[in-house]
């Protein structure tokens, strides 16, 4: 089922023209799990469970569920759903062909959490099998399982099931001190609406927002109403800040160095997928779903190891037609702290060499904090690095 945008959609249409409700609640919902007790019952990985949701929520809409063969193999190739919709990323059920077999087009699958509890239904359009190292290779740009994205995908079934998504799991799993800030795509519209935000950027971040986060937000506020300060707090790589501590981090940022009335913290319940370019257009989709009418693009988005060129995130918006991707990106090149400046600035504004820059790699900040030492406050506010020094084991 559907529900067209209403008033708090006036930013920008969702992505394909409605936002997507894939949730029963009531006595639909009563009904849905009696049937479902009489399925064959498939686990979701927290992966899964995670794209379940974000379809059921509206997030990847116009998905109203997991990929059929013909969306699937567009989408790794071409980049654009078979409708011709932009859409960059496959967001697929894998199984291994024994849980399946014998199932056939039509049939009902209950879809079970970690725990077992059944939290909704399938109903199963299309089974397919699919090229593993295929999809790697023109989706994450390599073979290797060291890739994280490539990791996860050989780890999945060799067996693909498309169909509609229902769920009554009201809300996707959350880590402490998410869910205050957990809204659906349609309730973050509501909320942008009643700021009186007309134009939105959004900000994608899986880690602690640092002073140059912080200077490119500033600068993209300037020329905008508000900001959506939207963390992913899904699965991501091990050794990333958990979702608790980042939560907390934001909010000490927003407390004291952001106009109360001009961000948004929300929470977005997706895993990364470190697909780099690919994964920079779906999270500009997504927040065009929640509202957003501009992304804010910087250095190496969504970007793991070497696999991708510094800026390829950005190149790749020159690959799309603007007006059917429906968002604007706004692009900066990598931001740092220059004493001879005494400010924040890019290689745009900044006449000086790198002995002249505080510009820290997360990997060397993760290493100060195991060593008890304070990040400096040309690189995070203190109020940020007390947290993360409280917070982070010291070696």
């Amino acid at each position: 089922m559907t529900m067209k945008p209403g008033d708090s959609a006036r930013l920008v249409p969702p992505h394909g023209g409605n936002l997507v409700n894939g949730y029963v609640q009531g006595k639909e919902a009563k009904s849905l799990r009696e049937q479902a007790k009489g399925l064959l019952t498939i686990p979701l990985n927290p992966r899964q469970l995670s794209d379940a949701h974000m379809i059921a929520q509206g997030a990847f809409s116009p998905l109203q569920g997991f990929m059929g063969r013909e969306d699937y193999s567009s989408v790794v190739k071409h980049m654009h759903l078979a409708n011709g919709l932009p859409w960059p990323l496959p967001v697929t059920l894998a199984v291994n062909s024994p849980q399946v077999s014998g199932l056939k087009e039509g049939a009902q699958i209950a879809l079970a959490d970690g725990g077992g509890e059944v939290v909704g239904v399938l109903s199963l359009e299309e089974r397919f099998r699919r090229d593993m190292e295929k999809e790697a290779l023109q989706v994450y740009r390599t073979t290797e399982d060291k890739h994280p994205g490539v990791a996860n995908l050989y780890q999945d079934g060799d067996t693909l099931l498309g169909g509609k998504v229902t769920l009554f799991q009201e809300r996707p799993p959350l880590e402490e001190g998410c869910s205050p800030h957990y809204r659906t795509p349609a309730e973050n519209r509501e909320a942008i609406s009643l700021l009186g935000w007309r134009t939105v950027v959004g900000f994608q971040t899986r880690n602690p927002v640092h002073r140059a986060h912080e200077y490119i937000q500033k600068c993209a506020l300037e020329v905008v109403d508000g900001l959506l300060l939207h963390p992913l707090v899904g699965e991501t790589k091990g050794d990333d800040i958990p979702a608790p501590v980042r939560m907390r981090c934001y909010q000490a940022l927003l407390e004291g160095y952001y106009p109360p009335r001009r961000v948004l913290l929300t929470v977005l319940p997706a895993f990364m997928r470190y697909a780099g370019p690919r994964e920079a257009i779906l999270h500009a989709l997504v927040r065009k779903n929640y509202g957003c009418t501009h992304f804010i693009v910087g250095r190496d988005h969504a970007g793991v190891g070497n696999y991708y060129g510094p800026y390829d995130a950005q190149h790749i918006f020159q690959e799309f037609d603007p007006k059917a991707l429906g968002i604007a990106p706004i692009f900066f090149e990598n931001s740092f702290y220059c004493r001879s400046c005494q400010g924040m600035a890019t290689e745009k504004t900044c006449p000086h060499d790198a002995s002249h820059r505080v510009s820290l790699s997360g990997t060397q900040v993760r290493a100060m904090l195991a060593r008890g030492e304070m990040p400096p406050e040309e690189f995070t506010r203190p109020e940020v690095a007390k947290i993360l020094m409280e917070t982070v084991p010291v070696h």
